[in-house]
């Protein structure tokens, strides 16, 4: 009787087995395209960290991730068991978030003075400069920054494979959330740390005997700058397909409107449909970053009127 009832829960458990890992891998394809934004943004997020304290911003970067799937994981579980619609409210402060960064970096590099000083951003640049300068304490923004908009992107994530797990069992959702979870974390930060690394493995290299070693070395020191500029420009567009695409599904009307404009372009819909996404990010980001100037500058005015 007791061989029985082990063979039945040994059966029990491989047909979980077998459903998790079918749901995970749906899932997992549901939010490769979420991920390859999470890898741009988190590249260009340490861009700009000196050499030596690379590896311990993106290890910073990857330990704040690996909290904010904990908190994640029982929030998505709990509150689409609770009140399913708040994750998409939730969905949708992620987006006006990731839209107005991506605005305020652009408006920063081509406009600067429509902006407001940052105080702290030429503080930056001044201990950048000076080599005597413990820039540990610089990094700590950086680094908080960096797990604030992994927290955005991770809840995107999440709630995707939360999706693709539609009625399987509480057990079922938290071990496929879980495996997501730790498999994007260690996949993303991995290659993260792979890329900003990349320079400092082609001078290795270039230091070697040998013309192979040494042509791969100058070609991986070559490629390392403008691969960081080419994820430091897609990093701020991930960010406007994201919170865009965030946005337009979350609003029935403009989601429909996004869907018949993109049809309308045939082959090229899924094209059409990134773009279209992308430019409400844009606009929304802009509209945002407008907002938070003004309300800056008005406190400002306030500020020096009662000084």
């Amino acid at each position: 009787m007791a061989g029985a009832s082990l063979l039945t829960l040994l059966d029990d458990i491989s047909l979980i087995l077998d459903d998790v890992s079918l749901m995970t891998k749906v899932a997992a394809k549901k939010t490769a395209g979420v991920l390859g934004d999470d890898l741009a943004l988190n590249a260009e997020q340490v861009s700009g960290v000196k050499a030596d304290r690379e590896l311990p911003v993106v290890w910073a970067v990857a330990k704040g991730s690996f909290v904010n799937k904990l908190i994640l994981v029982p929030s998505a579980l709990l509150i689409s068991a609770i009140y399913p619609p708040l994750v998409t409210f939730l969905l949708m402060c992620g987006g006006l978030y990731l839209a107005y960064e991506g605005a305020e970096k652009i408006i920063h590099k081509f406009w600067p003075h429509l902006l407001s000083h940052d105080e702290e951003q030429i503080a930056r640049l001044r201990a950048n400069a000076d080599e005597t300068v413990d820039l540990v304490a610089f990094e700590k923004d950086k680094i908080k920054g960096a797990v604030r908009t992994d927290f955005i992107l991770s809840a995107e994530i999440i709630v995707i494979a939360l999706g693709s797990a539609i009625g399987a069992t509480l057990l079922e959702k938290s071990l496929v959330l879980s495996i997501i979870a730790i498999a994007i974390t260690v996949g993303v930060y991995g290659l993260v740390a792979g890329i900003v690394k990349m320079d400092d493995l082609g001078l290795y290299l270039m230091k070697q005997t040998g013309n192979a070693k040494q042509k791969i070395g100058g070609f991986l020191l070559s490629a390392a700058p403008k691969l960081m500029k080419f994820l430091s420009i897609a990093g701020t567009l991930a960010m406007f397909l994201v919170g865009g695409g965030i946005l337009v599904h979350g609003i029935d009307f403009l989601h429909h409107e996004v869907e018949d404009l993109a049809h309308l372009t045939g082959v090229f819909e899924d094209i059409t449909t990134m773009l279209l996404n992308a430019l409400v990010g844009l606009i929304v980001g802009v509209i945002v970053v407008a907002f938070v100037s003004l309300i800056g500058k008005l406190r400002g005015n306030k500020s020096s009127s009662v000084n």
